[in-house]
C-alpha cells in the first residue's frame, strides 16, 4: 500500500502517450440533432474482437435506434496494464474534483480510495491528535463522496466500459469504486438475463464461476488448456498429445513449452490459478473425501467465516491439511513446466502463434487463442497443424465481463452496448461463421457464447433456438468439447482454495519462474543430464524450495505476505532466494551410478 502513490505516478507516465493519442484522435463532440453517439471502451481483446463487435454495434445500434455510434477503442495493453491505467485516471479526476469543492487532498487518500478492504474509524481512537482525526474525518467524506458520485459532469476517466480480462479483474475494480450497475438489481432489461417464462439465459454462477452479478456481466465463456504442435511432438519422441498439465513436465519438453507472463496476461494468471485448483481437488481427492463431503466442509468454511487456516467444527484437520498440500503441489509443479520452457512473453497470443509455427512444441493458453490460430494456420489440405485440449478436470469455464465505468459520459450508450453484447446480436459474433446472417464480416472469432440458448437442452423453447443458430456457428456448440455447460460439470472451482492466492500467486510465478529463468532452466538442465529427479533427489530438494522469509510461503502464509512488506522487497528477496536455490541444486549434483556392463 506505501507504493501504491508511487505506481500510480508511474503508470500516469506510462499512459501519457495513450491519453496524447486519444485527445490527438478522438471523434468531435456529437451535435445536437445529427443523430450521432460516441463510446469509448477499454479492452485487452484482440483487433479481429475489437473491429467485428464495433461493426456489429454500430450496425445493430442504427437498426434499433435510427443513428449512428462511434466506438473509440483504447488499447493499452492486458488486464495489468488497463487496471493501472484505470487507477491512474481515477485518482487523477477524484483528485481534481475534491479540490474544486474547496477541500484539501488529505495524505494516502489516492491508496485509501482505490483500497476495497479501506473502512473508516469507527471511534475516536486514543493516543490521536485532533489534526490527525480531522484528517481521517477528510478521507472518510472523500472516499464516502468518491462511491457515491455517478455523474460525469462531477468527475471521469473519460472511458466508458472496461470490456474483457477476467472476473478478478472486474471484482477488483468494482471493490476500488470504480465500476458501477448498469441497471437497478431488481430490473434487468426484459429478456437479457432470463427469458419471459422465468427460465435463466445467463446464469449467475455454474459449478463455483462467477458468471454476472449485479454491476459486471459476463459476455462470452472460456477454458484454459494446452495447444500443440503435433509435428514437433512426433520429433521430440511423444506419441500422444499432452492432456493433463503434468503431462508438461516430461524433460522432452525441455525448450520447447511457450508461456505467458501472468503478471501481463490475465488469461494466463488464471490458468495457472486452474493449474492449482486441480491440484487441491486430486489431494482432496486422494485422502479419501468425496465430492458430497467437500461440498460439506466447503459449506462450513462459508457459514463460519473463521480467518484463513482455521477450522470450523464438523471439519477434519486432515481435510484442510490437504487443500494446503496441493496448493503447494500446484506450485511445484508450475516451477517444473517452467523449467521446460522455450521463453516467457507478455503477450498470451504470442504463444499459440509460436506453437502454430513449429517454434515451440506447445504452451499454455486460453481456447479461444488456440482456436483462431489454429484455423489460420490449416495446411494447404486443410488439415490443422496445431491441436488444442482442455485437461480434464483440470480447468473451471470462467466469463469474460463487462462493467461500466463510473462517471461514463456516454453512460446511454454504454448500457446499450451491454444490451447488444447479452443480447442474440452480440452473442452471434462471438460464435458464427464468416458471412452468415447477422454473423462477423472479416473474421471468425470461435468462441463460446454465455446465453444457454445458444447450446442444447430439455427446456423446448431453448432447443428451438439452438436449432436456430445450429447450421450458422463455427464451431458445433452441441459437442460436448464445445458446451461450457457440459464442460463445467467436469470442474467444480472452490473458490476459498485459491482466490484469495490469485495475486500472490502471480508474484510468486514471476519471482520463480521468470526473474529466475535462466538459473531454473540450468539447474533443470544439469539434473536431467545426471540421470533425472529420481537419481538427484538433494539437487531437487534445493531445486524444489520455497522462501520462508519474510513469511514462509503457505497456502495460509502467502496471501498476506504482500500486506506487510513492500512488494518490490519481497519480489526482489524471492528472485534472490531462487536464483541460490536454483544454483545450489547444480552444486549438489552427484555422478549417476554407473551401470553395469552385464546389464
Amino acid at each position: 500500500m506505501k507504493n501504491l502513490g508511487i505506481l500510480l505516478a508511474a503508470a500516469g507516465m506510462i499512459a501519457l502517450p495513450f491519453v496524447a493519442r486519444r485527445l490527438t484522435h478522438a471523434p468531435a463532440p456529437s451535435v445536437p440533432g445529427t443523430g450521432s453517439a460516441h463510446l469509448v471502451v477499454v479492452s485487452p481483446h484482440n483487433e479481429a474482437i475489437r473491429q467485428e463487435m464495433g461493426r456489429a454495434f454500430s450496425r445493430w445500434y442504427a437498426e434499433q435506434y435510427g443513428s449512428s455510434v462511434k466506438v473509440d477503442w483504447l488499447v493499452i495493453g492486458g488486464t495489468t496494464e488497463i487496471s493501472r491505467y484505470l487507477n491512474s485516471e481515477y485518482v487523477s479526476a477524484v483528485r481534481a474534483w475534491w479540490k474544486r469543492k474547496g477541500r484539501p487532498w488529505p495524505a494516502g487518500a489516492a491508496e485509501a480510495m482505490l483500497d476495497p478492504r479501506w473502512t473508516p474509524p469507527r471511534a475516536p481512537r486514543a493516543g490521536v491528535s485532533p489534526e490527525e482525526t480531522a484528517q481521517e474525518s477528510e478521507l472518510s467524506a472523500l472516499i464516502a463522496g468518491y462511491r457515491s458520485v455517478d455523474d460525469p459532469k462531477e468527475f471521469s476517466s473519460r472511458i466508458d466500459l472496461f470490456f474483457g480480462g477476467g472476473q478478478y479483474d472486474h471484482s477488483r475494480a468494482f471493490g476500488q469504486g470504480m465500476t458501477v450497475a448498469p441497471w437497478p438489481p431488481s430490473a434487468p432489461p426484459p429478456g437479457l438475463l432470463t427469458a419471459s417464462d422465468g427460465t435463466i439465459l445467463i446464469p449467475a454462477q455454474v459449478s463455483g464461476e462467477i458468471w454476472r452479478t449485479d454491476v459486471y456481466f459476463g459476455t462470452v465463456l472460456s477454458t484454459f488448456g494446452i495447444c500443440y504442435n503435433t509435428d514437433r511432438l512426433r520429433d521430440l519422441g511423444l506419441d500422444h498429445p499432452p492432456r493433463q498439465w503434468r503431462d508438461l513436465t516430461d524433460p522432452r519438453y525441455r525448450g520447447q513449452i511457450a508461456v505467458a507472463d501472468p503478471t501481463k496476461s490475465g488469461s494466463i494468471a488464471k490458468t495457472f490459478e486452474m493449474l492449482v485448483q486441480q491440484q487441491c481437488a486430486l489431494a482432496v481427492q486422494r485422502a479419501g473425501y468425496t465430492e458430497e463431503q467437500i461440498e460439506q466442509f466447503e459449506a462450513a468454511f462459508l457459514a463460519a467465516n473463521l480467518p484463513r487456516g482455521e477450522i470450523p467444527d464438523g471439519v477434519p484437520p486432515a481435510y484442510q491439511t490437504a487443500v494446503e498440500d496441493g496448493w503447494l503441489e500446484g506450485i511445484r509443479l508450475i516451477r517444473r513446466i517452467a523449467a521446460n520452457a522455450r521463453y516467457f512473453t507478455d503477450s498470451a497470443s504470442k504463444v499459440p502463434l509460436d506453437v502454430a509455427q513449429g517454434q515451440a512444441a506447445a504452451g499454455l493458453a486460453i481456447d479461444f487463442y488456440a482456436r483462431y490460430q489454429a484455423q489460420s494456420s490449416r495446411a494447404p489440405d486443410g488439415s490443422e497443424r496445431m491441436g488444442f485440449t482442455t485437461p480434464e478436470g483440470g480447468s473451471s469455464v470462467s466469463a469474460d465481463p463487462i462493467s461500466l465505468l463510473r462517471g461514463a459520459e456516454n453512460r446511454e450508450v454504454a448500457v446499450r452496448f451491454i444490451e447488444f453484447l447479452l443480447g442474440e446480436a452480440g452473442q452471434r459474433i462471438w460464435t458464427y461463421r464468416v458471412g452468415e446472417p447477422g454473423g462477423p464480416e472479416q473474421f471468425s472469432l470461435r468462441r463460446m457464447p454465455i446465453r444457454r440458448d445458444f447450446y442444447p437442452s430439455p427446456h423446448p423453447v431453448l432447443q428451438a433456438t439452438h436449432e436456430r443458430h445450429r447450421p450458422h456457428t463455427f464451431d458445433n456448440l452441441a459437442s460436448p468439447e464445445m458446451n461450457p455447460y457440459a464442460l463445467a460439470g467436469r470442474f467444480i472451482y472452490r473458490e476459498r482454495w485459491t482466490s484469495g492466492h490469485f495475486g500472490v500467486l502471480r508474484d510468486l510465478v514471476k519471482a520463480m519462474c521468470l526473474d529466475s529463468f535462466q538459473d531454473l532452466r540450468t539447474a533443470w538442465n544439469a539434473i536431467q543430464s545426471q540421470g533425472g529427479e529420481v537419481l538427484q533427489p538433494a539437487a531437487m530438494e534445493a531445486l524444489e524450495r520455497l522462501p520462508s522469509d519474510p513469511y514462509p510461503v503457505t497456502w495460509r502464509a502467502a496471501p498476506d505476505v504482500l500486506r506487510h512488506a513492500e512488494r518490490y522487497e519481497v519480489l526482489r528477496d524471492w528472485t534472490l532466494f531462487f536464483r541460490k536455490s536454483y544454483r545450489e541444486a547444480r552444486a549438489r549434483l552427484t555422478p549417476p551410478p554407473m551401470k553395469n556392463k552385464l546389464d
